[in-house]
């Protein structure tokens, strides 16, 4: 395993595994089924929905904050007992605002669980595998977040009595993993203290610190708008090509699995040399994938635009996150990762609301050939203004 301490990881990640499978399961499959049983209405539903989420996304940055000063580990119990309390209060039929009210406070404790984890799986990496380490943490949810959506939704389906005793075992569970993880704090470097305590040298400025940081956050915003504009036109997508969800199985089956491959080979490569050996080819390969995506004829194309998108992703996301790494400052990494993790979320938020413009003016391929564009850019970035950026704030410190 990349982790020197591996036990303490795999509970954090399976604290993030259990967390995000009951958040998506109750707040987009759930919630939104039973909601007329409890007299909300589906703009009830959507406010709640809406308010857990950007309370999550704009405080990242300050309980990161918090969780360094106060230990991660408590601000995560704290994000364990709210929501679990939000899993039970749904069920006493509350008003409106005292649901939207705990959807809220859980949002604000829940923004420290992403930052936590990946500062954590920085942390405790192995000398030369921080980009494996980091890769490894971030692409591991998924399978819970998918579980969340699809799996919930269908047992709502066909037994639905089985959907909050489901939810309810697993914040359990996060919460049992949350306890053992109470004592947990992140502690800052030796060279930081040694630094800052026994050769009495001046702090560095805030600008010095934090540069770095924001060199990232322009980046973030864009690459992951690219993504987000395939949010709100992917069954009209899917209709207007004449395929079913059915026969796109297979071909993203092989491309997660031509992916995953991808992610640990580009992860050596961005461990060795440096993130940019595969953020680079990872950014041109997706712009690529969106241009052929974007072309008539997409459903003769399927499994090769799956496969080029699988290799595409793993680069990108072994370059990114080993980028992220290899930029924030070790002294304030939680704070950091939730900084350009709330910046990455705007992006997400962009990205569906110009992806639907794009398609009711232009369909398919002003949607995909924007997300090109918007890709071809960051790429474009990295290459000149975001290095000489990051060399003036190396130079500051």
């Amino acid at each position: 395993m990349p982790w020197s301490q591996p036990a303490t990881v795999l509970r954090l990640t399976l604290l993030l595994m259990s967390s995000e499978f009951v958040r998506t399961g109750l707040l987009v499959s759930y919630l939104p089924l039973v909601a007329p049983q409890l007299g909300l209405t589906p703009a009830a539903v959507g406010l709640i929905f809406g308010l857990h989420y950007l309370a999550d996304a704009l405080a990242k940055g300050p309980v990161g904050v918090l969780s360094e000063r106060y230990g991660l580990g408590r601000v995560l119990l704290l994000g364990a007992l709210l929501g679990l309390g939000t899993l039970l209060l749904v069920h006493q039929r509350p008003g409106v605002p005292l649901l939207a009210l705990v959807s809220v406070a859980w949002g604000l404790c829940y923004a420290a669980l992403w930052p936590g984890v990946m500062a954590a799986a920085q942390h405790f990496a192995r000398p030369g595998m921080t980009t494996r380490a980091l890769a490894a943490a971030s692409v591991s949810v998924a399978p819970a977040i998918a579980l969340g959506l699809l799996g919930v939704g269908q047992l709502m389906q066909r037994q639905s009595a089985l959907a909050f005793p489901l939810l309810l075992g697993a914040q359990l569970l996060a919460l049992l993993l949350a306890f053992s993880l109470l004592r947990l704090q992140l502690l800052q470097t030796p060279r930081t203290q040694m630094i800052s305590a026994d050769t009495g040298t001046p702090r560095p400025s805030f600008r010095a610190r934090w540069g770095r940081v924001g060199v990232l956050l322009p980046a973030a915003l864009a690459q992951t708008a690219a993504p987000g504009l395939l949010a709100t036109i992917f069954y009209p997508l899917l209709a207007r090509l004449g395929l079913h969800l059915s026969q796109l199985i297979v071909p993203v089956l092989l491309g997660v699995l031509v992916g995953l491959a991808a992610l640990w080979g580009f992860g050596r490569l961005a461990d060795s040399r440096h993130p940019r050996a595969a953020l680079t080819p990872g950014l041109l390969l997706l712009a690529l994938t969106f241009f052929l995506a974007g072309l008539p004829g997409l459903p003769e194309r399927l499994t090769l635009i799956t496969v080029l998108g699988g290799v595409a992703y793993g680069a990108f996301i072994a370059g990114w996150n080993g980028l992220v790494g290899h930029t924030l400052p070790p002294e304030y990494r939680a704070a950091a990762w939730g900084t350009v993790m709330a910046v990455e979320a705007l992006g997400y938020a962009v990205g569906p609301l110009l992806g639907g413009i794009m398609w009711a003016a232009y369909g398919q391929a002003g949607v995909f050939w924007c997300g090109a564009g918007i890709l071809l850019l960051v790429e474009g970035y990295y290459l000149w203004p975001g290095r000489v950026v990051m060399h003036r704030a190396r130079v500051g410190e």
